[in-house]
């Protein structure tokens, strides 16, 4: 990619760029936690966004995306980011850059990536710290880290209309190659959680599915924990989110809540423990308790939380029933996109062809398999 993309930027450019990279990520389990200031436990893998940059001593920047083999130029005093184009994360980049007192000029731009569209993997994400990679590079800005994915955050909050979490922007620019971040996205603090999974590698299989309900739902599951939380605090008023209460707790919590939200509450209650279980599980080398824990992770996520969908189920069904499959679960926002699945490395084909198939006749759609590594973090390269 680092060969095409600087040819690409030598013959759109006539200059040598450098280049910066930044990963999409995995989350291996705590799903719609983050919002609740919960735990996460997120990895970078080795498909990302690459993106080569160099001065060009304007006041306009010039752009070329590979991907949509689309070029794209902006003023810099005139940012004006317009509404689901990809040239939206440069201008929202350099908009917050510019507000925090960096002083940015004029460049020359090319961005390519190996992230598969619809994959669950976060390719905006990637993009945007990429970005602010490359930007804080070429001008020497040593932005740190943390700014960057926060201003990733605020660049998808108010230039691209998506409410998203910590969690993506995180992984793809402090992942460490082997390891997963134990996320706490009420502090923004890590500990990275060495994986080793012998004979195992984790493999997603996208469904090629993305329900409309998506968006609404996941706004609906918000204002569920928001108003349980509400209704909580009359008892448990140290709590500040759903992250406060512990297992402990359920049984009071179940008294307290309405049958509509009670279910909602649990998942987020027991997913936070899931993650340190993982966690523990992970750092003891027992892959046996954490594919059980992914198992229960998407019955939650599936019975309790009310975001999987008939595609989704079904491969994880079919994944857990096969005795080298050690854990599959939906990962992600739900309603489509990608299973995780913890399979035995010699076993990989097999895997594929006991659920290609199937889902075929199914849902007369052809799933698509990911194998995953978990990689390094953003960096110039």
């Amino acid at each position: 990619m680092i060969t095409q993309l600087t040819k690409t930027f030598q013959s759109y450019f006539a200059t040598t760029p450098l280049v910066a990279f930044a990963p999409g990520r995995i989350n291996l389990i705590g799903e719609h936690t983050d919002y609740q200031e919960g735990f996460v436990f997120p990895a970078a893998v080795a498909q990302g966004i690459w993106v080569g940059i160099q001065k060009n001593g304007l006041t306009v920047c010039r752009l070329y995306s590979m991907d949509f083999a689309q070029e794209f130029s902006f003023e810099l005093d005139y940012i004006s980011p317009k509404n689901g184009h990809w040239a939206t994360y440069v201008m929202g980049m350099c908009a917050l850059m510019k507000q925090s007192g960096y002083e940015v000029q004029g460049f020359d731009m090319v961005i390519g990536g190996t992230i598969p569209v619809g994959s669950g993997l976060s390719s905006s994400a990637a993009l945007s710290v990429a970005i602010g990679t490359a930007i804080s590079g070429l001008f020497d800005f040593q932005i740190p880290k943390k700014n960057i994915v926060l201003y990733a955050q605020k660049s998808e909050h108010l230039y691209a209309g998506v409410k998203c979490g910590i969690m993506d922007p995180y992984a793809s620019a402090f992942g460490a190659e082997g390891k997963a971040l134990l996320l706490d996205c009420r502090t923004n603090t890590h500990q990275e959680i060495s994986v080793h999974l012998g004979d195992y590698s984790l493999m997603l299989v996208n469904t090629k599915v993305k329900h409309t309900l998506a968006d609404t739902a996941y706004n609906k599951r918000r204002e569920a924990c928001e108003e349980s939380v509400r209704i909580l605090q009359s008892e448990f008023p140290h709590i500040k989110t759903l992250r406060d209460l512990s297992i402990t707790d359920l049984e009071k919590v179940e008294m307290l809540l309405p049958e509509a939200l009670f279910p909602k509450a649990k998942h987020i209650i027991t997913e936070c423990a899931r993650v340190h279980e993982a966690a523990a599980a992970l750092q003891a080398g027992d892959l046996e308790s954490f594919g059980k824990l992914l198992n229960i992770t998407h019955q939650s996520l599936s019975q309790d939380f009310e975001v999987s969908c008939a595609e989704l189920d079904f491969l994880a069904d079919k994944a857990q029933a096969l005795d080298f499959v050690l854990g599959a679960r939906m990962m992600g926002g739900g309603f489509g996109g990608c299973t995780l699945n913890l399979v035995k490395t010699s076993e990989l084909e097999a895997f594929q062809a006991a659920l290609k198939s199937p889902y075929e006749q199914a849902f007369q759609k052809t799933p698509e398999f990911i194998l995953v590594e978990i990689g390094e973090g953003a960096r110039v390269l």
